[in-house]
């Protein structure tokens, strides 16, 4: 989901289980509280991941006089029934700016540590691996794909739209020769027919894009 929240609005006290849930803040401050006794105020750059488990409570709401844009994810573990655990990772933009930063990947993967705050992506219990890039005007980025298919996301920095897609624009092209524009707010599945398939992003738009690629087994 890509959600705006209203400033002092938010979800109140709710429950999960047996879901990964990971939070990618774009702009505003999120006021995030949970059973587990976390309470933390999330900013642009922020990751928050929480793994449900066998049975978490937790609220979110936008904190100060902002608006709150953000993207929550949601993936299923591999493992049922483990122990509840919360994550955040923070990523500038000068570290996802014409580059990839993998934001979130599996919990064993190489450099990926299962601690509350830390360095590199936040662990997920899901086989899937988040990348994100701030790709500037004719920049364009090659991404080797591991998984059976990926799934791309431009979001919408330039405001809100709910009628067709505008602003930021990015050209999608597979090795096998599919292409395919997106905007903002647009994203679009890859099935990967072969082994070391390669995903190029261009962006062809007048603006910064903003995006954020899933690679899934």
């Amino acid at each position: 989901n890509e959600d705006r929240v209203a400033p002092q609005t938010g979800f109140g006290t709710h429950s999960h289980r047996e879901f990964d849930i990971f939070s990618y803040i774009v702009s505003g401050e999120v006021e995030h509280k949970d059973s587990m006794g976390n309470t933390e105020i999330l900013k642009r750059g922020d990751i928050q991941l929480t793994s449900a488990g066998t049975g978490i409570s937790h609220s979110e709401k936008a904190h100060g006089d902002d608006e709150v844009h953000l993207l929550q994810i949601w993936s299923f573990p591999t493992t049922a029934r483990l122990q509840p655990k919360y994550f955040t990772r923070h990523f500038t933009d000068e570290e996802k700016t014409d580059k990839w930063a993998k934001v979130v990947a599996l919990v064993w993967a190489d450099g990926v540590r299962d601690t509350r705050e830390g360095e590199g992506p936040a662990p997920v219990h899901s086989p899937l691996t988040l990348y994100a890039s701030i790709l500037g005007t004719g920049k364009a980025l090659s991404k080797p794909l591991q998984g059976k298919k990926a799934y791309v996301q431009v979001i919408q920095t330039s405001g809100y739209n709910a009628q067709q897609a505008t602003g930021a624009t990015v050209k999608l092209t597979t090795k096998g020769g599919d292409e395919v524009e997106l905007r903002e707010g647009d994203g679009a599945y890859v099935d990967v027919k072969k082994e070391s398939a390669i995903l190029e992003v261009e962006n062809v738009g007048d603006r910064a894009a903003e995006l954020l690629v899933s690679d899934l087994e």
